[in-house]
């Protein structure tokens, strides 16, 4: 396993961090024993959840999970996302950060957590009374360190600015949606990570599941996939036909290079000098084990120029796309 600093924290984490986002929902509690034992077994110290994941379920699966271990891993989970249909119960209000972050707790068994992720940007809100709320966390020894996730960049520096002008610590890290279908994020948001010296924790590095090969253009998606069970974000986001095509073509020529497509999206993740760790978000045990040939793989001169080729760096895999979960404001 590779280990890496955090950003400019002493924070070392594994290159591969074990995403829970399944657990409790499409992963049965046996199935995440196994993942879990398994990652542990190769050297994996960072696992990734949030309390919106089947509504507390993962984290309460992941609390069960890591009795006996649990100062073996960097434990990450979220916030901010609607847990209920009453009104209060989403967002970043200081009562609901105190609060839900508690609630977090009792789920994971724990008394703390590693980091704490305000999990996406709340429509450009004001950001010091949620920033006092993870300082009130800090300085309670219930949260380690904090991060933000799925935040633009100029809100990245907004963050760390808020921060400093009200003397806590600045994030550590930040997760957003990047892979080589959707270059994006090379644009604004790694660059201002990079410039802060804020870690990376990237998710969906296969384009939740494109990125395997496993979609044939023109064609229905099998009814065990992602896409074949009608998921949301899948069909917001990758399930492209542009997208599709570019995945057989590289899925060629990972196998041309001796691996597979999954291993070789991973590893052109992995070899973006911001990027800390990449999301490994399995269902299966067999799911998992795909991600592991990624930190053995080495991308040459040729690979990256055929990446470049298809998705132009600072761009999606379709000219013109914009994910609709971030909308253009409108101009009048």
């Amino acid at each position: 396993m590779q280990y890496r600093s955090l950003g400019k924290s002493p924070l070392q984490v594994s290159a591969l961090c074990l995403g829970a986002m399944m657990f409790g929902d499409q992963t049965p509690l046996e199935e995440a024993r196994s993942i879990v034992a398994d990652a542990r077994a190769h050297g994996v110290n960072y696992l990734d959840t949030a309390d919106v994941y089947t509504t507390g379920a993962s984290e309460a699966m992941v609390g069960e999970l890591l009795q006996g271990q649990r100062h073996e891993w960097v434990l990450a989970t979220k916030l901010g996302n609607k847990m209920s249909g009453r009104p209060n119960e989403t967002g970043f209000s200081r009562s609901w950060m105190l609060r839900e972050a508690e609630a977090s707790l009792k789920r994971l068994r724990t008394d703390h957590v590693d980091i704490l992720y305000m999990h996406r940007d709340n429509a450009g809100a004001d950001l010091e009374e949620p920033l006092r709320a993870m300082d009130q966390l800090l300085r309670d020894g219930k949260i380690r360190y904090w991060g933000i996730s799925n935040f633009r960049g100029w809100r990245i520096a907004e963050a760390v600015r808020t921060a400093r002008e009200i003397g806590m610590p600045q994030p550590v890290v930040c997760q957003p949606y990047y892979n080589l279908l959707n270059r994006m994020p090379e644009v604004e948001i790694l660059p201002a990570c990079a410039h802060y010296g804020i870690g990376v924790t990237s998710y969906s590095p296969i384009a939740r599941g494109v990125l395997t090969g496993k979609y044939a253009p023109g064609q229905a998606p099998g009814a065990d996939t992602r896409a074949g069970r009608g998921d949301k974000r899948i069909n917001e986001t990758e399930f492209r036909q542009e997208s599709l095509q570019i995945a057989q073509r590289l899925m060629m020529h990972a196998q041309a290079r001796g691996t597979t497509l999954a291993a070789f999206a991973c590893a052109w993740v992995l070899a973006n000098r911001a990027v800390s760790a990449i999301i490994a978000g399995p269902r299966t045990l067999q799911q998992w084990q795909d991600y592991l040939p990624a930190l053995e793989f080495a991308l040459n001169d040729e690979d990256e120029a055929l990446v470049d080729s298809l998705v132009r760096p600072g761009h999606p895999s379709t000219p013109g796309y914009t994910d609709p979960a971030y909308p253009m404001a409108p101009r009048r």
